[in-house]
């Protein structure tokens, strides 16, 4: 009874949040009410929640913007160009709040700890490649804020898959062990292997079905991440426009690294580029399998297109 009278005080007192998003069924209503009771009570058992505050005004909040995804995509890219606003703060490194059980189970109050220290008039924003194809998350950053702006940045699905491998065998390499050639993950009793995680992360159509159950598409900017490569000043205007950032980043703030084949940032006179782990070139692929593959996503693709009311350079 005490618990019923606690639950409707409570109720009176906290304002109403009008959903910034379509309407969902009461089940998910429900279980997000209570997923977030529960996050909000383990971040009181942690510590009183707050903003954690510097001598000099900054202080540490949550993000009002998540780069969601997706692997290989160019989200570290985005990230570090979008960082040229004076208006934006970054997070260094990838959080795993939302898709790592062991790190939600901290609460909100160990998200914030991990965030940098910002001013009032910055937006924090964060970065993880894997909350983009993580079914738990969409409904976990809606719980957290639903009005949340959300980053999206999309490669041609084909070209995602190599790099998605190119990467994980690189970091295979640096350990000095052995890593299967692409064509093993591929190719399965002589067909595409569907089993294999690179092409799954590549259907975006299905990814982003989930999170447009929570947001609306006015909520989710889809950064163009093959135009992000050769013409990267463009993309990023678009991305301030979506943020409803003053226009600070400049064309004078990106040039071509005829060594590196990309283009690098320029910063009050300092130049600095991304690691060296990025844009390293794909494996060689016989040009039946890659045929093979791009056929394979044709279908898909054009799902995802019409699901966004918008069409893409792939393949």
């Amino acid at each position: 009874m005490a618990a019923f009278l606690l639950g409707a005080v409570l109720l009176i007192v906290q304002p109403q949040i009008v959903p910034s998003r379509p309407a969902i069924n009461s089940n998910v209503e429900t279980s997000s009410q209570s997923v977030q009771r529960e996050l909000l009570k383990k971040t009181s058992q942690k510590n009183d929640f707050k903003e954690n505050i510097h001598s000099n005004g900054s202080c540490q909040q949550l993000p009002q913007t998540i780069i969601i995804g997706v692997r290989k995509g160019g989200t570290r890219a985005l990230l570090e160009m979008l960082s040229l606003h004076p208006d934006i703060a970054a997070a260094e490194s990838e959080v795993h709040f939302f898709d790592w059980e062991d790190h939600y189970g901290n609460g909100l109050q160990w998200y914030i700890n991990q965030m940098p220290f910002s001013y009032p008039h910055q937006i924090t924003v964060e970065k993880t490649p894997a909350y983009f194809t993580s079914p738990k998350v969409p409904e976990r950053v809606y719980n957290m804020n639903q009005s949340m702006r959300l980053l999206l940045i999309l490669r041609d699905p084909s070209e995602r898959v190599l790099s998605d491998y190119t990467q994980v065998f690189y970091n295979h390499m640096q350990k000095h062990k052995p890593y299967p050639s692409i064509e093993q993950f591929l190719i399965k009793n002589g067909e595409l292997n569907l089993d294999y995680k690179a092409i799954n992360r590549s259907l975006y159509y299905i990814h982003m079905q989930n999170w447009l159950k929570y947001f609306p598409l006015d909520h989710i900017h889809i950064v163009d991440g093959d135009k992000l490569i050769k013409n990267p000043f463009p993309e990023i205007e678009k991305v301030e426009r979506f943020l409803k950032l003053s226009p600070q980043i400049n064309a004078s703030n990106f040039y071509f690294n005829k060594t590196k084949g990309f283009y690098c940032l320029r910063d009050s006179g300092r130049e600095r580029c991304l690691h060296e782990s990025k844009g390293r070139a794909h494996p060689q692929v016989d040009a039946w399998l890659l045929q093979k593959l791009q056929e394979y996503f044709h279908e898909p693709n054009k799902k995802f297109f019409k699901l966004v009311g918008r069409t893409f350079d792939w393949h």
